[in-house]
């Protein structure tokens, strides 16, 4: 197995360390693990691409590489120049430093890694730890994906079904904030909406007075409806989600037909 991994986290951080081991388990002795990811941290840009300038492509050593630019950039960097000969079977995006369950999905750099994959038509996983009062302060908080990760993958890639749609599938998975061993099991899930929480701004002035706007996330212990992602991530077990870049709301079809 070809895995391309990347991150919206950066290329020096934690989680893609975590997400290497779990592609080299998956890709096995005789399969390759590429990355290409950010060159800075890049959370909360969800699926942008630098349309309007060039960004700086850089070699770190065999098979590693960053980019100067979105998640998104990087997937389209590793398909079209880095990896054009030797495309991946396997895109997996992460492990993201916190969850991207509920409406942090909308948002997230690391989601829009694997969808811009789903676009180009390669499989892919969007891999995110959730954090909380049992697991950030371990000495590995990533220990949950690192520990279950593998088999996590497997089991969706297994299972994933064959979808006639212009948009193909990819998958958003998100451990629970607990230790490895307090994980419960696997739930194939809907994507929630944690009631009230929303992100808001807040204005601070500087010593120079000068104004400046910090963005602010809410509470990320507030549980989603009953068989959603972060409903499953707070009862500890792993959410995995099925998504397709199809925002169409079908339901309320029917009733804008008035308008025709």
């Amino acid at each position: 197995m070809r895995i391309l991994i990347t991150n919206d986290d950066g290329i020096t951080a934690p989680g893609l360390k975590t997400l290497e081991g779990i592609a080299h388990t998956l890709a096995g002795p005789e399969g390759e693990v590429w990355t290409v990811a950010p060159a800075f941290e890049q959370s909360g840009v969800g699926h942008c691409i630098s349309y309007t300038r060039p960004f700086m492509l850089n070699e770190h050593g065999p098979q590693r590489f960053s980019v100067d630019g979105s998640p998104a950039d990087c997937v389209l960097t590793a398909l079209h120049v880095v990896m054009a000969d030797t495309p991946p079977d396997l895109v997996l995006s992460g492990v993201n430093r916190g969850n991207n369950s509920a409406e942090n999905t909308l948002y997230s750099g690391t989601i829009g890694a694997a969808m811009e994959a789903a676009l180009q038509g390669v499989p892919a996983m969007a891999l995110s730890q959730y954090f909380g009062p049992r697991n950030k302060d371990l000495s590995d908080p990533f220990e949950a994906a690192a520990q279950h990760g593998a088999e996590v993958v497997r089991k969706t890639l297994t299972a994933s079904p064959a979808v006639s749609s212009p948009y193909q599938l990819f998958y958003n998975i998100n451990f629970p904030p607990v230790p490895a061993a307090e994980v419960k099991g696997l739930r194939a899930v809907t994507q929630g909406r944690r009631s009230g929480v929303n992100f808001s701004a807040d204005q601070q002035e500087a010593p120079n007075r000068r104004r400046y706007v910090w963005i602010q996330g809410g509470n990320q212990q507030v549980e989603t409806e009953a068989g959603s992602d972060a409903a499953a991530n707070l009862q500890d077990f792993v959410s995995v989600t099925p998504m397709r870049a199809d925002l169409t709301a079908y339901d309320a079809l029917a009733a804008l037909k008035a308008i025709e």
